[in-house]
């Protein structure tokens, strides 16, 4: 049976959404956004030069933050033509085809920067509980499968989400809420029973990032016993500083998610205003603060970005 009888009208594209209510201001606004989306890719990039071309950073742990600048700037720029779109032009139009190919490539590089979080709280509790096995442990090999099963779980995961959206018509209010394509708001505009996406759409997300962040938190938990059996008071405190960076990016990136997939699933009635600040919030703080988070927090990545601007 069809999702739809065929007289019902079907919409050809999408309609995003800018802040409501701000058309008039929307050049101003377009303002900080070039300035997050310049500063963004500038600092993730110079990040990926400096790890490829100095071989002392050849080590897991930056091997590790150069997959973090990639996912980051995946995510940047497959929302960038959309925003800026919206706020420079006021260009709201998106076809299907372009909103499930964006909404696949935000999902699947969530995902991704998801895993590799992971793979960091892996790589920092072999730096502090064998320290004596890292590099055997952390092998460039190794990390390269680690990369390949993240890649391979990402897709797996994530294309069936565009592919049972692509099977039905979108006839009632085709205007999304955010200035880009996300599953959890797309099928709800489907003109059908979207059980199965909504279950699956869930269920990704708990088995992924859910599960994701578990680990981490176990990590961090086994973390705190080793260091708590460390003797001298000021080794102690060294091993919980290289982990304080990773600590804020972890919360920087799953605070915002985890809230507003929580209220696009189950909070309705909660201020629109306060689900696009949130939108804005996971999609360009933890790209832009990653960087720099790092690049404070590493002492030795901090004097090969310092040497590189005073050539």
């Amino acid at each position: 049976m069809s999702p739809v009888n065929d007289t019902t009208f079907t919409h050809a594209v999408f309609l995003l959404t800018g802040i409501p209510g701000k058309e008039d201001i929307y050049l101003w606004i377009a303002i900080p956004f070039c300035f997050i989306y310049v500063i963004l890719i500038l600092a993730n990039s110079i990040i990926l030069n400096v790890i490829k071309t100095d071989s002392s950073l050849h080590e897991p742990m930056y091997v590790f933050l150069s997959m973090l600048a990639v996912t980051d700037l995946a995510l940047s720029i497959t929302t960038m033509p959309t925003i800026l779109g919206i706020f420079l032009f006021n260009s709201r139009e998106i076809s299907f085809n372009a909103c499930f190919a964006q909404m696949f490539f935000i999902h699947f590089s969530q995902f991704a920067e998801s895993s590799v979080l992971l793979f960091m709280a892996f790589d920092r509790f072999v730096a502090i509980s064998n320290p004596l096995r890292y590099a055997s442990i952390l092998t460039l090999p190794r990390i390269a499968m680690m990369g390949l099963v993240c890649v391979l779980r990402g897709l797996a995961i994530i294309l069936p989400l565009p592919l049972l959206l692509k099977r039905y018509r979108y006839c009632r209010d085709n205007v999304l809420s955010h200035s880009y394509c996300l599953h959890q708001e797309v099928m709800k505009l489907a003109c059908a029973d979207i059980t199965v996406n909504s279950i699956y759409g869930l269920s990704a997300l708990v088995l992924t990032m859910g599960l994701d962040a578990l680990l981490i938190f176990l990590s961090y938990v086994m973390i705190m016993k080793t260091v708590l059996n460390i003797a001298s008071q000021a080794d102690c405190l060294k091993a919980l500083k290289t982990c304080g960076s990773h600590l804020c990016i972890v919360l920087l990136f799953y605070s915002p998610e985890i809230s507003l997939s929580v209220m696009h699933r189950f909070m309705n009635s909660s201020s629109h205003l306060l689900q696009i600040i949130l939108g804005y919030i996971y999609l360009l703080v933890p790209p832009l603060m990653n960087p720099i988070v790092y690049s404070v927090q590493s002492t030795h990545l901090r004097a090969k970005l310092i040497r590189l601007f005073l050539k």
